[in-house]
């Protein structure tokens, strides 16, 4: 079987349908099959799964998550792809091609309609740089039963996810994410097996998501604003930053602080998972307090 993903039959495809690649929507398509065998061998897919995609392209990772998996549904928000995708994957009877854009979608609901069984749910893609954070924290906080994931995304962004406390890359995404789940960086791919050729390379992180957080939040939609808060302005203290996030007064921001033993002048990036749990559970005691 000639194979999307070859840089040929990308060519082929592309040229066929006359298509336009869009800057806007970050499409840059992978064109080595070991990078694509790779993918979905490090996410682990088989029959015993079912898989939801983001962003398939002209689907040359969506054909080889189909052969392996149960049930895929691919998200694509450019419609000018969706006929193309539906010729090329129609040969697949386990497929379902939802033109949306994800951050739109009803996931949960989706997964019950498309889905309808109680097999684990992984979400494997290739993400549009421009909009990879705001995708993973929509998953993360909206859709727990989403149980692994396998995402490609800039080199540069996957460090500072993988990055721990005290370190320059540490930021409110490794927070979030380490918060979840347990996250490895499984693979490098270099610039060079994408068409159009991006301008930095790749990673691709796997996050298996815990059963239970170890820290558990009183409140996990103010822990979630707690850490974007908190990172909003890397140049402000953490007293700061929680006065713009919250509104609470600055005394007050800063007494919370103490009453933790920890320093309002402190940076952000030196606190820990468990700091900031323990710290949305007193902002979520205040902001209780309030109402």
């Amino acid at each position: 079987m000639k194979r999307i993903g070859t840089i040929n039959k990308t060519k082929e495809i592309i040229n066929a349908n006359s298509f336009m690649m869009k800057k806007g929507y970050g499409q840059n398509f992978l064109i080595d099959q070991n990078v694509l065998e790779s993918i979905v061998d490090k996410a682990q897919i088989t029959k015993d799964v079912n898989v939801i995609e983001i962003g398939p392209g002209i689907g040359s990772l969506t054909e080889h998550l189909l052969e392996r998996a149960n049930k895929v549904i691919s998200y694509e928000i450019d419609n000018k792809l969706i006929p193309i995708l539906t010729d090329l994957m129609s040969d697949y009877d386990n497929f379902t091609l939802i033109n949306k854009d994800v951050l739109k979608a009803n996931i949960k609901e989706d997964i019950k309609t498309y889905f309808n069984d109680d097999r684990p749910v992984y979400l494997v893609a290739n993400l549009p740089y421009y909009i990879t954070t705001p995708i993973i924290m929509e998953m993360l906080e909206n859709n727990p039963n989403i149980k692994r994931y396998a995402v490609m995304m800039q080199l540069e962004l996957a460090d500072r996810i993988c990055a721990t406390k005290g370190g320059k890359d540490y930021n409110s995404l490794s927070v979030a994410i380490q918060y979840r789940a347990n996250v490895y960086k499984a693979l490098t791919v270099s610039r060079n097996v994408f068409m159009p050729k991006p301008n930095v390379d790749s990673a691709v992180l796997v996050f298996d998501i815990l059963d239970e957080p170890l820290y558990t939040p009183k409140n996990e939609k103010v822990f979630f604003k707690t850490v974007r808060a908190s990172f909003a302005n890397r140049r402000k203290t953490l007293a700061n930053n929680l006065n713009s996030g919250f509104g609470i007064p600055k005394d007050e921001c800063s007494q919370i602080l103490n009453e933790l033993g920890i320093n309002p002048q402190i940076r952000s990036e030196e606190l820990g998972v468990q700091d900031f749990v323990l710290l949305s559970d007193v902002i979520s005691n205040r902001i209780k307090g309030d109402n």
